[in-house]
């Protein structure tokens, strides 16, 4: 016993010898921001130390001078000595690939074009980006623009729901973009050796007689079943007390169950969740043990705050320890976006997926909720990891987005995918893109950037423009060449190469009514937007005749479509009454 204990004496004496200095300080960056999990390197030791959720350290060191790395995913590497007798105060520098990564984004850009004024819309607690309208553009000066091309479909159902809550609805949450892809347009296979598929037909203008339109289809490859890889996929669902509501936690935890039965034995599937606690709700767990997943997705309960920022934070990390190199790794984020602990402004949410988005992990976002729904939050975060968003307003929607259209919702064939189109100012005089409007915060930025969007497997999109053409409507000159050059730059999953295809759309005018149904259905779904954004290009029509043409064009087999009809006669009623209580007052 005496032995026992003169050994362990002399082991804490041995400690006690060893460690009797203490290096201290804090972690920041440029903007005086304090960075947690910060990963530091005690270079005398090898040991490896994380700066703490305040941005401190606090580390045991045998010597009174010695030195540190430290590294942070988005920022220079600092090697430096630091004496134990002063506390420390740390600057890690932004990377310049990072700091490219947080600048704002661009839906569609036209060369050397600025933007004009405008105001905000508000409405309520929820929260939309600031967006501002296409404009027609000069031909001869601008001949280019372009878009980004996505799979985002949000708008549509969030558009139906406050429809269906009989009020208007916001003027920024209608993305024309989104609206026509809710819809399949009557998906053509591309060729065998390309990813994307195109073709085209120019009209006249439904609205504007004077004028064309141009409709341009763009299709992507489906995956073989077969070889759709295997997938690591994160669920990321938000149990904050905000969730306490029919339309949130219950949907969503109905929305996963469907999603459960189309898992494969290869895939991988775990749980984390925020609210009053943040942590892993299900372990990695293969897809065979489809009961397992759904007991732990029942078992689910709402309460607490919503610590967004440290579930996301949670979530890529055990992304990141699964990742199956060739796989869709994934992590799909579930929430009304209410984000009110840790960081919560748009910038900041921005910022943290940007450290993330080189990783090789995409981000869907799935919206839910009224009245507090953060639609601006989950766009940005939907963009910035490289992947797609869309809003789930009731349990036909969950099964639309999570089982008849998965592969497109989580299996990507294209990544960075964007497109551009330089028309032919022999023919066109000015043009206007019809949807894909900017976040005014990236118009007004003089360094943003365009923003390539994620195509998912077999979608398939219809992207109009609004043509002043340089001869008649009546007689089109069809001798000048082609109407426009297109070129899509892209790339593929896990790779960085930007790759190429093109097209050039004829100039072969077809009459309106003469035009496959599904592009006259395409030309009332962007009317449709423009009266909801109350746009100046929408005062020569009525609802009527939207009504009108959406039931002739619209698919009597597609149930997706005939909705889409009585969605507009909700609409004329709502802003029918709305117009009566202007003019009243």
């Amino acid at each position: 016993m005496k032995a026992a204990i003169a050994i362990l004496t002399s082991f804490l004496c041995i400690i006690t010898a060893h460690a009797q200095y203490y290096l201290r300080g804090e972690i920041r960056d440029e903007k005086n921001n304090l960075l947690s999990n910060a990963r530091i390197v005690l270079h005398s030791t090898g040991y490896v130390y994380s700066s703490g959720s305040s941005g401190s350290f606090g580390i045991m060191t045998t010597k009174r001078i010695d030195s540190i790395t430290i590294s942070l995913d988005g920022y220079q590497a600092l090697s430096v000595k630091l004496e134990t007798a002063k506390y420390h105060s740390l600057v890690l520098k932004t990377l310049y690939t990072s700091a490219n990564l947080q600048k704002n984004r661009l839906l569609s850009f036209t060369r050397n074009l600025k933007p004009g004024d405008r105001r905000n819309w508000t409405v309520g607690s929820e929260t939309y980006n600031s967006l501002l309208e296409n404009d027609f553009v000069q031909a001869d000066k601008y001949p280019e623009t372009g878009f980004a091309i996505n799979t985002d479909k949000a708008s549509y159902s969030n558009v139906r729901r406050f429809l269906n809550m009989n009020t208007t609805v916001p003027p920024d949450a209608v993305r024309t973009e989104e609206l026509l892809n809710y819809f399949n347009f009557k998906y053509q296979p591309p060729p065998p050796d390309s990813v994307f598929g195109f073709s085209s037909y120019i009209s006249e203008c439904p609205w504007n007689k004077a004028n064309q339109l141009l409709a341009l289809h763009v299709s992507a490859r489906k995956l073989d079943p077969q070889k759709i890889p295997p997938s690591n996929l994160v669920f990321l669902i938000d149990v904050s007390g905000s969730m306490d509501m029919p339309n949130r936690l219950p949907l969503l935890k109905s929305a996963f169950t469907l999603l459960v039965n189309n898992l494969r034995d290869k895939d991988t599937i775990s749980i984390v969740v925020y609210g009053s606690s943040i942590g892993v709700w299900l372990q990695p767990t293969s897809g065979k043990e489809k009961e397992k997943i759904r007991k732990s997705i029942e078992e689910l309960y709402p309460g607490g705050s919503t610590p967004g920022e440290s579930g996301i934070r949670t979530a890529y990390n055990l992304a990141k320890s699964q990742f199956i190199k060739g796989g869709n790794n994934r992590v799909i984020l579930a929430t009304d976006g209410d984000f009110n602990v840790g960081q919560t402004s748009d910038d900041e949410l921005e910022k943290l997926i940007t450290l993330h988005q080189q990783s090789g992990i995409y981000l869907t976002c799935l919206g839910v909720g009224m009245g507090n729904y953060k639609d601006s939050k989950l766009e940005v975060l939907a963009k910035k990891g490289n992947g797609n968003f869309a809003y789930l307003d009731n349990e036909r929607e969950a099964e639309k987005v999570l089982v008849k259209e998965l592969t497109q919702t989580l299996y990507s064939v294209a990544d960075n995918a964007f497109l551009n189109i330089e028309f032919n100012a022999e023919l066109v005089k000015h043009y206007r893109l019809l949807g894909f409007d900017n976040k005014w915060k990236a118009l007004v930025d003089s360094v943003s950037e365009l923003d390539g969007g994620e195509v998912g497997s077999g979608h398939s999109v219809v992207a109009l423009f609004e043509i002043d053409p340089v001869y008649p409507v009546t007689s089109p000159a069809t001798d000048k060449g082609k109407l426009a050059h297109i070129k899509v730059r892209y790339e593929l999953p896990n790779d960085t190469v930007h790759r190429f295809t093109t097209y050039r759309c004829p100039y072969i005018v077809t009459p309106f009514n003469s035009l496959p149904a599904t592009y006259r259905f395409a030309a009332a779904v962007s009317m449709f937007a423009a009266l909801l954004k109350d746009s100046k290009y929408a005062r020569t029509y009525s609802w009527p005749e939207v009504i009108k043409l959406a039931s002739e064009s619209a698919d009597p087999q597609d149930a997706i479509q005939q909705e889409f009809v009585s969605i507009i006669e909700k609409a004329k009623k709502i802003y029918g009454r709305e117009r009566k209580k202007r003019k009243i007052m």
